[in-house]
Formats: structure tokens, C-alpha cells, sequence
């Protein structure tokens, strides 16, 4: 078989597992995948309500202000907490069928990656009830959107490696997005904060992709060269460092699933 009937192999593999992990994910649903939009317009509801009296002064249109990090911020957790347990998940499907183990946390990311732009399809929506009008920066989400996955998949793929013989590393983590969250100015202004802490959010990966997808949504404005080579280092250094660790311990996974 050729190298690209592989590819095209592969890619029907990820498809399939990706349609695989919708199915189950709403299995028990009435509305299905319209969670994936109602989701977050809810929590948009619910955090505008509790937050816009303190930032709706310093902040325009807060509720998109929130949704805007809200949806970022959900396509990065679901995506790592989704891969984190995906190599143990699948542990008949590895000794059973040979094709490359990479498959599977890619799968997990891309599941998240198609929730994430179904909500995108409401939020777009919203902009037009807020009267955001279009700018060409916009054409730019897709590209912070890339990023954000590729960020989102090298620490997949570390988290998969760690799982497989640390299980506890699943409570860890979970304690360290609280933290995460907090340090990624969801629901507040960074000029807010005191100057140390600000430089501690700015220096957060997360947040500069959150600031950059507001500026180019509900500002018209571009990233900063800063912003850029941050966006295009924090991606392309998690998805390499983590591609690097999933390959040398493909193995030791084999051998401990």
C-alpha cells in the first residue's frame, strides 16, 4: 500500500473514531450535539449576569467578551482532558489493529476541535445581535484556532503518555485548569489586575490566544508582533515537545495498557 493510501486510511480512522466519540458523548441526549451550542451560551448567560455590574463599564459588549475566551478556553480543556485517558480507553483497539498510535489522541483533539466550531456557528450569531460589524481581522480566528489545537494536542499527547502509568494525574490536573482558568482573564480585565499579576496572565499561553481571537472578533484589531510570535511558539513547541514523548514511549504504552 502506498504512503497515501495510508494517509487516506488514516484519516478514515480518525474520522470514525471521531464520530465514534460524538455518538457516545450525547448517546443519552434528547437535544444531541445542540449542547455543544447551548452550552456555552448558557454559562455566557449565567457568568454575564453574576459579572457585568463589576466590568461592564471597562469592558464593551462583556457578554461576548466572556463567551469569546469562554469557547477558547473550553476547546483547550476538552481537548487535553479528553486525550488524557484515550490510550487507556482504547487498549483493546491498540492490541488489536495496527496502524499508528498517534491516531488516537488526534482523534480526541479533533472531537473537541468539531464541538468547538459548532459553537462557533452560535457565536457568530451572537456577533450579529450585538451588532459586531465584520472586519477583515476576523478572517484571522481560524488561524488562532489552529493554533489553540495544535497547543491544545502536544499537551494531549504528553498527558496520554503521563496517564497511562500515573492515573492520579487526572485529579491533578483537574486542580491545575482551576488554576489555569483563573490566570487566563476569562471573566476580567488583565489592566485590572496589579502589575505583577498581569505579567504573570500575560505570560500565560492560553490567554494570549483568548486575547488575540477578542481583538480580532470585537476590536478589528491585529495581534502585536509579540502576540504572534507567542501564538506560533506556544503551538509549534507543545506540539513538538509532546509528539517527541509520545513516540519515544510508544513501547512502554504498548506494554502497559
Amino acid at each position: 500500500m502506498s504512503r497515501k493510501d495510508n494517509i487516506k486510511q488514516y484519516i478514515f480512522v480518525v474520522r470514525q473514531l471521531v464520530a465514534r466519540e460524538i455518538k457516545r458523548r450525547y448517546s443519552r441526549s434528547y437535544l444531541g450535539i445542540l449542547w455543544s451550542v447551548l452550552n456555552p451560551l448558557l454559562n455566557m448567560v449565567v457568568l454575564s449576569v453574576i459579572f457585568t455590574k463589576m466590568f461592564s463599564r471597562s469592558i464593551e459588549n462583556y457578554p461576548l467578551y466572556l463567551l469569546s475566551g469562554q469557547m477558547l478556553w473550553q476547546l483547550f480543556t476538552g481537548a487535553t482532558n479528553a486525550s488524557m485517558t484515550v490510550m487507556v480507553d482504547n487498549r483493546v483497539m491498540l492490541t488489536r489493529v495496527k496502524f499508528p498510535m498517534e491516531i488516537f489522541p488526534i482523534a480526541r483533539v479533533y472531537s473537541a476541535l468539531v464541538n468547538y466550531l459548532y459553537t462557533f456557528a452560535a457565536y457568530l450569531l451572537m456577533l450579529l445581535v450585538f451588532r459586531i460589524h465584520p472586519s477583515v481581522t476576523m478572517l484571522l480566528a481560524p488561524v488562532i484556532v489552529l493554533c489553540v489545537t495544535m497547543f491544545s494536542l502536544g499537551i494531549g499527547f504528553l498527558l496520554s503518555v503521563v496517564y497511562v502509568f500515573f492515573a492520579d494525574i487526572k485529579h491533578l490536573y483537574s486542580v491545575l485548569l482551576s488554576l489555569w482558568m483563573y490566570c487566563s482573564a476569562l471573566f476580567y480585565p488583565v489592566e485590572s489586575l496589579p502589575e505583577l499579576m498581569g505579567r504573570v496572565v500575560e505570560a500565560n499561553p492560553v490567554y494570549n490566544y483568548i486575547a488575540c481571537m477578542r481583538g480580532c472578533m470585537l476590536y478589528a484589531s491585529w495581534p502585536n508582533q509579540a502576540q504572534w510570535i507567542r501564538m506560533i511558539l506556544w503551538a509549534g513547541g507543545s506540539f513538538l515537545v509532546g509528539y517527541l514523548v509520545f513516540r519515544k514511549n510508544q513501547n512502554r504504552i504498548m506494554q502497559s495498557v
